[in-house]
């Protein structure tokens, strides 16, 4: 959390940082300085602590990139709202998901995270400087940043269309339903 703090500072960028749990005490890991970044005194940054209306943050037209650790979930949300996402896997697929948004998709930027998390072991610490500057290539001006931004703004508008009525999304949906009542109608059913 420390490096993470770091980074966000580093990057010079306002941010909204969702901390899981309410009981993480903040002097533990907050560099110093830190707070005054942070609303309602700060100029740059808010924390909410909990639970967070995640899709309503990620649809705001003031979020520039998403610092996520890859779950499926986040990273369809993500690309739905057309948001780049800085990409933090920790374990399970989420290794997976991060190929698709760098390498495949090309809507993100990897802080460089190699190792499956584990209590049980110490891994290699991702440094502020590789968080902020990831942050940087998604959000800042130039060849990169630009095509990754276009990208996801256009992924984001195929993933909504999808939902319309005539998207591939809706269509399908429909057909399942259609599909599901034409057997339920067709089961005999004894009362």
């Amino acid at each position: 959390m420390r490096e993470l703090a770091s980074g966000l500072d580093l990057s010079g960028k306002n941010f909204v940082w969702v901390i899981n749990g309410s009981d993480t005490d903040a002097t533990e890991w907050m560099p110093e300085g830190f707070a005054e970044l942070m609303a309602p005194r700060g100029e740059r940054g808010l924390t909410i602590r909990g639970w967070a209306p995640q899709t309503l943050i990620l649809n705001h037209p003031a979020v520039g990139a998403f610092v996520t650790h890859c779950g499926w979930n986040s990273t369809l949300e993500a690309v739905a709202a057309g948001v780049p996402m800085v990409t933090w896997p920790r374990y399970a697929d989420q290794f997976y998901n991060e190929k698709l948004v760098v390498e495949v998709l090309k809507v993100g930027v990897g802080v460089g995270s190699m190792d499956f998390a584990s209590k049980l072991e110490n891994r290699r610490v991702i440094g502020g400087e590789a968080i902020a500057g990831a942050i940087g290539r998604v959000m800042e001006d130039g060849e990169e940043g630009d095509a990754i931004r276009k990208k996801a703004t256009e992924l984001g508008v195929k993933a909504r269309g999808a939902l319309e009525k005539g998207g591939s999304s809706y269509d399908d949906v429909g057909r399942l339903m259609d599909e599901l009542m034409a057997r339920r109608s067709s089961v005999n059913v004894d009362v």
